[in-house]
């Protein structure tokens, strides 16, 4: 055994006899000639922590997590200087890997969750209590500690306009469990106003007649608008009065920003706008392992901006080629005039039984299932759900090259023409796992949930600021010997 290695095991003698001091005077003697060792550096740490110099201890290890990201040891010892040194976020950016590893607890989170609201970040503290809840529904304090916090935060109301809730519905549940939650179902002004003088933060789904009516109304909140295609083209966009609108959330596409701002030149300057992809539920839409097929599928409620025309032109020159593929439709026929040129034209190209309309869909998920490729021929689309959720499951898209369509999507998914289409289905590559990996780092439920959560914080602290200070909350407290019975964390050593 040489004398580097000598010194390392007697520091770790000396930390197991308390001798914590000289223990690192020692181990520092090692990793002057082993600076890489990441157990050296992960028990430096940890004695550096005991002898309360925190900063030392996050540095070094910080440094050994560098060396062995896998490592439930270190993380966990990191995760606790961090709360001890009072710098929970930090410890909060680690419980994802540590969940992941299976030895996040919910004690951790309680302790993190107690420090975040010492702080007056109830933000955070929520969320390390939402996740304590969810490792362990048992814990009967947590929920009304939850609830508490709440009431301290601010009001959020959605608006939903004729359109409907269908891509607001995760973010209402998602919120619900954050904030005071509220969902307008009122028809009168008079309604739509009490709601609003109740509200913090106000919301409106859809830049439609709706929005344009509350932003005209005396400012009593922060307004959001979230704004999804064909708005930009409609009228409404205009009549919206753009100073009482905080934020503008655009799921869509650079051409739908360029139709809106020809429609509005100075919105920029009037209001903030932000793009926030629409978000896939990974959970609901699972990828599944597939071959290539001959099975297309199509999601949308038929109508002439949805371009179907196209698609039977498409079809009928596949057809030609293979007259295995089909073409499977989910969703409505929405114009009569419509549903008869489809069927007399399915007809005429001789596709019965080659194109087939099957109707809404309860379970798309199920529904795709036995299909390998997803359809889209809109001729205007911003941010297309139905085309990501498709991909999510492992199907490849073949897309027509709606305005702003390269913003959303790459360029090797795209055609212009249908000979186009039949090379991409017959020739082209098939790659099921890569089409699910390009929804999970471009368009997750999980990322878009964030960003909807940061917006909401920022006004939050805006708002707490605004408070004058005779009305400031003073911060919640959560006693840490009644949600842990571990007050001593224990770090995880060698000794």
């Amino acid at each position: 055994m040489d004398g580097h290695t000598d010194d390392y095991r007697t520091g770790l003698e000396l930390a197991q006899s308390g001798r914590h001091s000289a223990a690192l005077e020692h181990i520092r003697r090692h990793l002057a000639h082993s600076p890489d060792d990441a157990e050296a550096l992960n028990d430096a740490g940890a004695i550096l922590h005991c002898l309360g110099r925190s900063d030392e201890a996050i540095d070094h290890l910080r440094r050994a997590r560098l060396l062995r990201p896998d490592s439930g040891e270190i993380l966990w010892n990191l995760s606790e200087t961090y709360i001890a040194a009072g710098r929970a976020r930090e410890a909060m950016a680690l419980f994802g890997d540590m969940q992941r590893l299976e030895i996040l607890s919910a004690d951790v989170l309680n302790r993190a969750a107690a420090v975040l609201l010492d702080q007056n970040d109830k933000a955070a503290a929520v969320e390390a209590l939402l996740c304590s809840l969810k490792l362990s529904p048992e814990q009967r304090v947590i929920q009304p500690m939850v609830d508490l916090i709440l009431n301290k935060r601010p009001r959020i109301a959605f608006f939903c306009g004729a359109d409907g809730s269908s891509f607001l519905n995760e973010i209402v549940e998602f919120t619900r469990k954050r904030f005071q939650t509220r969902v307008f179902d009122g028809r009168t002004e008079e309604e739509l106003r009490q709601t609003m003088q109740w509200a913090d933060i106000c919301w409106f789904e859809w830049c439609t007649n709706l929005a344009a009516r509350a932003s005209q109304m005396p400012k009593v909140s922060r307004n959001i608008v979230r704004l999804h295609r064909y708005e930009a083209y409609a009228p409404w966009p205009r009549q919206v009065d753009w100073s009482n609108v905080d934020t503008l959330i655009a799921v869509g596409n650079s051409a739908t920003l360029e139709a809106l701002t020809a429609a509005v030149p100075d919105i920029q300057a009037r209001t903030s706008v932000q793009t926030v992809p629409n978000g896939v539920n990974l959970d609901k839409f699972r990828f599944t392992a597939r071959d290539k097929g001959k099975n297309l599928a199509m999601i949308a409620n038929l109508r002439m901006v949805k371009n179907p025309a196209l698609a039977l032109q498409c079809m009928q020159k596949l057809h030609y080629i293979d007259p295995e593929y089909r073409l499977f439709v989910a969703g409505t026929i929405q114009d009569a005039a419509l549903e008869r040129y489809l069927r007399q034209m399915v007809r005429a190209l001789d596709l019965e039984g080659v194109v087939v309309f099957e109707g809404y869909q309860h379970d798309v998920a199920a529904w795709l299932a036995d299909k390998h490729y997803i359809l889209c021929t809109s001729i205007c689309e911003g941010h297309p759900v139905a085309v990501l959720e498709a991909m999510a499951c492992g199907l490849k898209p073949v897309v027509h090259n709606f305005l702003g369509a390269e913003s959303v999507l790459p360029r090797e998914f795209l055609f212009n023409i249908s000979e186009q289409f039949c090379e991409m289905i017959v020739h082209g590559p098939y790659e099921p796992a890569r089409y699910r990996r390009y929804v999970e780092e471009n368009a997750s439920l999980k990322a878009q949930l964030t960003v909807v959560n940061d917006l909401f914080t920022r006004f939050e602290m805006e708002i707490d600021a605004e408070r004058k200070p005779s009305i400031v909350d003073t911060p919640l407290r959560m006693s840490g010997t009644t949600l842990s019975q571990q007050t001593d964390p224990a770090f995880a050593t060698q000794w």
